[in-house]
C-alpha cells in the first residue's frame, strides 16, 4: 500500500470496528468483561503488585475499572493516561476513587493533580489487533510515541475482543507490538513468528463487583467528584 492508501484503509477499518463495536448489547459487553477480567487474573497475578496503568473505557472499550478496583485492594497502585499536547508523549498519573477527574479529549476523564508515576505494567485497549501483537488505535500515536520515549519499557497487555482481530494492520516503523493480547477468549503472548494462545482452564467464576468503589461517574453522572 501507499501511505495514502494504507491511511484511507485504516481510517476505514477504525470505522467499522466502532461501528461494531458500538453494536455491542449491555449483557454482551458485561460477560466478555467478566471473562477478560479472569483471563488477566489468571494469566497474570503480578498485576496486584507494583503500579498499573490502565485506560478509562470508551464507546464499549473492556471496562477495566472493575479489575482496578480488585486489585487496588490487593495492593496495586493504578494509573490513569494524560495526554499533555498533541503528538507528544503520554504522562500518568496516580487514580484511585477520591483523585479528581477532568474530561480530556474525546471526553475521557484523567487525573488534575496527583503523582506522576512511569507504570510497570499497563492495560492497553486495542480498537482492533493482528496475529503479530500490532494494535490498530484511533490514529492518535500516543501510545506509541510514549512506549518508544520511556526510559524503561513496562509489560503490556493489549485487550481487546475476538471480533476486533485483523489479519494485519500493516504494521509501520513507528507501531510498537504487545507483549500479550487478552480477550474473552483467553490470552495470547506474542512471539517471533506471532502470537501464541495460551490454553486457558476449562470454565471460570465471575470475578465480585465493585461498582461501589470504581468511581464517581460509573452510572452516568458527572465523573468530576
Amino acid at each position: 500500500m501507499t501511505p495514502s492508501e494504507l491511511s484511507t484503509w485504516r481510517t476505514n477499518e477504525r470505522n467499522r470496528l466502532l461501528r461494531e463495536r458500538d453494536a455491542l448489547a449491555e449483557d454482551a459487553l458485561a460477560e466478555m468483561r467478566r471473562r477478560i477480567d479472569h483471563h488477566l487474573e489468571r494469566k497474570f497475578p503480578e498485576l496486584a503488585q507494583g503500579t498499573l496503568a490502565f485506560c478509562w473505557p470508551y464507546r464499549n472499550e473492556y471496562d477495566a475499572r472493575h479489575l482496578a478496583a480488585a486489585l487496588r485492594r490487593r495492593g496495586a497502585t493504578t494509573l490513569l493516561p494524560v495526554v499533555v499536547a498533541p503528538r507528544s508523549p503520554l504522562i500518568f498519573r496516580e487514580w484511585h476513587p477520591g483523585v479528581e477527574l477532568a474530561a480530556g479529549p474525546l471526553g475521557i476523564p484523567f487525573p488534575v493533580d496527583s503523582r506522576k508515576i512511569n507504570p510497570e505494567r499497563v492495560l492497553l485497549p486495542m480498537l482492533g489487533w493482528d496475529a503479530d501483537g500490532f494494535r490498530l488505535g484511533y490514529g492518535g500515536g500516543f501510545f506509541d510515541r510514549t512506549l518508544a520515549t520511556l526510559a524503561k519499557r513496562p509489560l503490556v497487555i493489549g485487550v481487546s475482543y475476538e471480533q476486533a482481530f485483523l489479519k494485519t494492520i500493516h504494521p509501520q516503523a513507528h507501531d510498537i507490538p504487545v507483549d500479550f493480547v487478552v480477550t474473552e477468549r483467553g490470552a495470547y503472548r506474542r512471539e517471533p513468528q506471532g502470537l501464541k494462545f495460551l490454553d486457558e482452564p476449562q470454565g471460570f467464576s465471575s470475578p465480585p463487583c465493585y461498582a461501589g468503589e470504581i468511581a464517581p461517574g460509573y452510572f452516568g453522572e458527572d465523573p468530576k467528584p
